[in-house]
């Protein structure tokens, strides 16, 4: 249900610092956060939405004896533990501007942000950090002078969380706090987000309070959840998406927010936790098909033949309500036997047998990936936004209708048109003023009727749904003139369990080629069901089987897609791309330019005579 808690105000006129003083007077006793206190930690601790706003007050003392003034940037890099959250509300509320920088960027990105942010503080989380920082103090051209570090072990001469949070505890007055977050006004910045950049420096992207308090209210009435409702919180808190979900939305609907602080457990934490909403990138619902494949494939067959007529009837079930129709009385009696015997003790195993609201966004989702959680019961509403539009643009609602593939129609107040070139544009409240300039002015990247260009490409159906097919830059330009959606193409042939990513080349070339990765969770599980051993991801990829598998795999893309789409030669690598090494952004988008430079000796033989595939 869409909230119907009190606001201190109209939502052009509030701040998120009135939506914390609401929340610690009227549902002071409701949890507002927990973590555990370590890895190894089995309880979780847990602070109540009054105790919360007590702490952010002695933090908001303890930064500004540490010098902190309104307006100005404080950089952030740590993982979702408390003191990244309660730091970043304490900031606002000061009139300060919290700043989260991805804890994977390189020393060349932190130092583009720290210097272009003008920020004289930064708050880290241990000596990982500390190493990538601490010579930005020394740097003649980086107004950075003090490190506050989180892990009190690692911070050597630094200061630390610990010792900042007692010095506001003691000089902290109700009075001066009050004073400081009443000043803030609903135009002021909230934060910047420094985009992750898949080419280039990192913008920044500043958004205020009114921009975040609307995206917030308009998602709410699009999100058919419980009140209070559970909101695991496992991305980082500079992706858009996280800040949205984890931050601004638990605090207009005085929700509870559970850190996971690393997102590889992210799987564990949704079985122990089995949330009523789950939101994940494209990626991770790649990555959490592939484990529940992995499983179905060593049940025994006729469980799993018992599993696969029932999502199919889920399926037809589902393709109903999409379509806005009503389920017949015979298919919705099949359906819930089908669900109860065959899907729910495993949705339960998974802690997935709970959720009403799953969610994605940042990127093209593949079908096929949608269609099999819809064969589950799960629908995935996926949703599209940008930084620059403090999130969600458009929005599938099982309230407002949906069309499974596209990305759902525009949430209020804001507007698209489509350019004669397909870029989608858009205009609205939610849409942030300019990126800012490293003289703390902003500078707009609308036109002069406020559209503002995306860089997406895409269309709009007759009902209204907006189907997004590529970013602008990263279409592909044959030789031949034609154009060609990259992302189109690989999620094509990623449709085969064994392909888990894909790059697919072409510009000012005559044909496409493919870099393609095996899927590290079910590749191993093919091979073994198949009898073939393997001791590497080397070994499995040269295996004649495993070869065969893929040609297939290709062929069959190919099948489905037109000439100029088709890929022609492929390689084939067994190591996963990531974040750490480069070929994918903290948000899980793959890095192109990097993927390219990385393996162009690769590529360029794919347009070479004679060639391998493997």
């Amino acid at each position: 249900m869409t909230t119907n808690l009190r606001l201190p105000g109209r939502p052009e006129e509030i701040t998120f610092s009135s939506l914390l003083a609401r929340n610690a007077t009227e549902y002071g006793e409701l949890p507002a956060l927990s973590w555990r206190a370590g890895p190894d930690a089995a309880e979780w601790t847990t602070l109540t939405w009054s105790e919360v706003r007590h702490q952010v007050a002695v933090l908001a003392a303890g930064y500004t004896a540490l010098g902190v003034e309104r307006g100005e940037h404080v950089l952030l890099m740590m993982g979702n533990r408390p003191e990244h959250w309660l730091s970043d509300l304490a900031l606002f509320h000061l009139g300060a501007v919290p700043v989260t920088v991805y804890g994977t960027s390189a020393p060349e990105q932190i130092a583009h942000i720290a210097r272009h942010s003008r920020a004289r503080f930064a708050v880290v989380e241990g000596a990982r950090e500390l190493a990538r920082w601490e010579p930005l103090l020394d740097a003649a051209d980086v107004p950075l002078e003090r490190l506050v570090v989180a892990e009190a072990a690692d911070a050597g001469r630094h200061g630390t969380y610990a010792s900042l949070y007692a010095s506001g505890a003691r000089i902290h007055r109700a009075d001066a706090f009050e004073k400081a977050w009443q000043e803030t006004r609903p135009e002021d910045p909230l934060t910047v987000v420094y985009t992750s950049g898949t080419t280039g420096d990192p913008k920044g992207v500043r958004l205020t309070h009114r921009n975040l308090i609307l995206q917030a209210v308009r998602l709410d009435r699009g999100v058919d959840l419980p009140e209070h409702a559970e909101h695991i919180c496992y991305l980082p808190f500079a992706h858009i998406a996280e800040r949205v979900l984890g931050i601004y939305l638990p605090l207009l609907r005085a929700s509870h927010v559970m850190l996971c602080a690393d997102p590889t457990a992210v799987s564990a934490a949704v079985r122990e936790l089995r949330p009523v909403q789950f939101f994940g990138v494209p990626r991770v619902w790649e990555k959490l098909a592939a484990s529940v494949r992995a499983v179905l494939a060593q049940l025994p067959e006729e469980q799993r033949t018992a599993i696969e007529a029932a999502n199919d009837l889920v399926r037809t079930r589902a393709g109903h309500a999409e379509r806005g129709e009503e389920v017949p009385a015979e298919l919705e009696a099949a359906y819930a036997g089908a669900k109860e015997r065959a899907l729910d003790p495993l949705l339960t195993l998974a802690g997935l047998d709970r959720l009403v609201w799953t969610a994605s966004a940042t990127a093209p989702m593949p079908i096929d990936v949608v269609r099999f959680w819809a064969g589950w019961g799960i629908t995935i509403m996926d949703a599209w936004g940008l930084t620059e539009t403090s999130g969600v643009c458009t929005l599938n609602s099982a309230a407002s209708g949906y069309r499974l593939g596209s990305v759902g129609r525009p949430i209020e107040g804001l507007e698209l048109r489509i350019a004669e070139d397909g870029e989608v544009f858009t205009r609205g409240e939610t849409v942030f003023d300019g990126y800012l300039r490293p003289d703390g002015t902003v500078e707009s990247a609308a036109d002069a009727d406020g559209w503002f260009p995306t860089g997406d490409v895409g269309r709009i159906d007759e009902d209204g749904f907006l189907w997004i097919t590529d970013r602008k830059k990263e279409l592909i330009i044959t030789s031949t003139g034609k154009n060609v959606s990259p992302a189109l193409v690989e999620n094509t042939v990623k449709e085969h369990p064994l392909i888990g990513q894909a790059l697919v080349h072409g510009d000012g070339r005559s044909y496409l080629v493919a870099l393609l990765v095996l899927d590290a969770e079910l590749a191993p599980v093919w091979a073994r069901s198949r009898g073939i051993e393997a001791d590497s991801a080397a070994a499995l990829a040269a295996h004649p089987a495993v070869r065969e598998e893929i040609a297939r795999a290709v062929e069959t893309a190919n099948s489905r897609l037109n000439r100029t789409e088709q890929i022609k030669r492929y390689r084939l690598l067994t190591e996963e791309w990531g974040p750490d090494t480069g070929e994918l952004t903290p948000s899980l988008k793959l890095r192109r330019r990097i993927v390219r430079d990385k393996y162009g000796a690769l590529i360029d033989g794919l347009y070479e005579e004679p060639y391998d595939a493997v």
